[in-house]
């Protein structure tokens, strides 16, 4: 993230979504998508304009020849972030769901946009590239059949790890018993091999999935406050998890001994299995259960 983003973003949340400078009097927000590659949380400053119950985004990159990183972060997980000043004086934050327009909406969305505000048209002219416009879509957590979406992703998603994680594991044991076929000097390389070509996956992974669920927490905690201990934990654990993540990408890079990266990864298993299983044991109930309705 450059420097001036970073200025941007704290001013934002220091000051309930005003900012000065070039972006004073624009109507901002803050977008945070999960990276293509890395699955890590990416947060951009964004111009952006209501559209009845949505929220729309303009990739403009100003007028550069490429679109902006988080266009293509969110083209890969439409899940995002939103953080947006209130007339209160605070900053909301609630997830939403990205959809890229298309065809002759896209082209009646950014005509508008480029009516209000002068720079959008230059903006356009400057590129070859079609400027998309993205709707952001607010979640509705309160909604139960939501819920048990939530519910049926958590486990699908923890069982595709799982799997993962089992690959990951298994490809260990290959690489060991490969180096142990050849000469003793194979067997570091090999292991490092294997376990940084599973770690790209699994490790991306595993970053989207927790920056999503970071996302989704606050806003399940309004709807569950009898949650708030067991999210606070879960919290915590996403960041232990993160440590031993990057402890293990240390020393896949650091050219560790066999037997130092079978035990880190065995470390990183033991948390995860912890961690998933109670995520489980605590969400999927109380996203699944009928709730009394008050008054009913």
């Amino acid at each position: 993230m450059s420097d001036f983003n970073q200025q941007v973003i704290e001013e934002f949340r220091a000051n309930g979504g005003r900012v000065g400078g070039m972006f004073e009097g624009a109507a901002l927000l803050l977008l945070t998508t999960t990276g293509a590659r890395s699955g890590r949380a990416h947060t951009n400053p964004a111009v952006f304009v209501r559209d009845g119950a949505r929220l729309l985004v303009f990739a403009s990159n100003a007028g550069g020849p490429k679109h902006p990183a988080w266009f293509h972060n969110l083209s890969t997980d439409p899940y995002v972030t939103v953080e947006l000043g209130t007339p209160e004086g605070t900053v909301e934050r609630f997830g939403a769901t990205a959809v890229v327009t298309e065809g002759e909406e896209r082209d009646r969305l950014y005509a508008e946009q480029a009516d209000r505000d002068p720079g959008f048209a230059a903006y356009q002219a400057a590129t070859d590239r079609i400027i998309p416009v993205v709707a952001l879509h607010r979640v509705d957590f309160t909604d139960p059949a939501r819920h048990r979406a939530i519910a049926d992703h958590l486990v699908a998603v923890h069982a595709e790890l799982r799997a993962e994680l089992a690959a990951l594991r298994e490809g260990l044991g290959s690489a060991t018993a490969e180096g142990a076929a050849g000469t003793a000097g194979r067997e570091t390389p090999t292991l490092g091999h294997q376990l940084a070509r599973h770690c790209l996956t699994f490790c991306g992974a595993l970053h989207a999935h927790h920056h999503n669920e970071d996302g989704a927490f606050d806003l399940l905690e309004h709807e569950f406050p009898e949650l708030s201990d067991s999210l606070d934990r879960m919290r915590e654990e996403h960041k232990v998890v993160a440590r031993t993540v990057e402890e293990l990408e240390e020393l896949l890079a650091s050219g560790a001994e066999p037997a130092t990266l079978r035990a880190e990864v065995e470390r990183l298993a033991t948390r995860l299995e912890e961690h998933f299983a109670y995520e489980e044991e605590q969400l999927v109930p109380a996203l699944t259960r009928t709730r009394a309705v008050p008054g009913a």
